[in-house]
């Protein structure tokens, strides 16, 4: 996942994935088919830990607004310093292969769609505790922060510091929380 993540999927070449993942050209191409199925193989561990990364930080037994400011707060730290400068992997591949491939069209699709839906959930059991401003509706908020967080992780590329992340998020927040 590494080198696609450092090079992106077309710059990223045979040599570099036997590199990288130890294994012989024979092993790759058994347990992958080829680099494209290597490829989607790390874009779907790349997808399922960010959900789960997402089920601990908004988990629904806890606090909402508790839950969404964690959520946030990870993105902070994800955008923030190096971890910043490495950018994401989604975002890299959405500007590189977007639109181009539809089977990663396809996990885009569905990956997004469970991310707004996550956050829409902790934002209607923000509703529901009061806790929401008014005329904040969930649905609509969620997508809104959808794109906010994968704004941040492109800007985290130009290296702001952790503080203008934290500002911005907490300029975000006072909009939807009371």
């Amino acid at each position: 996942m590494n080198v696609f993540w450092s090079r992106g999927y077309h710059a990223t070449a045979l040599p570099d994935l036997l590199q990288a993942t130890n294994l012989s050209r024979g092993s790759l191409y058994a347990a992958f088919g080829d680099k494209r199925g290597l490829f989607l193989r790390a874009l779907d561990r790349y997808i399922a830990d960010a959900l789960l990364r997402m089920d601990i930080e908004l988990d629904p037994r806890g606090a909402p607004v508790a839950g969404l400011r964690a959520y946030l707060a990870g993105y902070v730290d994800r955008t923030s310093g190096a971890n910043g400068r490495r950018g994401c992997l989604l975002v890299a591949t959405a500007m590189e292969l977007g639109g181009r491939d539809p089977e990663v069209d396809r996990r885009f699709g569905s990956f997004f769609k469970t991310m707004e839906a996550k956050v829409a959930n902790a934002l209607s059991r923000a509703k529901a505790a009061g806790e929401l401003a008014h005329g904040v509706e969930p649905a609509s908020a969620a997508r809104l922060l959808v794109c906010f967080v994968e704004g941040l992780r492109v800007v985290g590329k130009t290296r702001p510091t952790r503080s203008t992340s934290q500002a911005t998020v907490d300029a975000l927040l006072e909009r939807f929380i009371r």
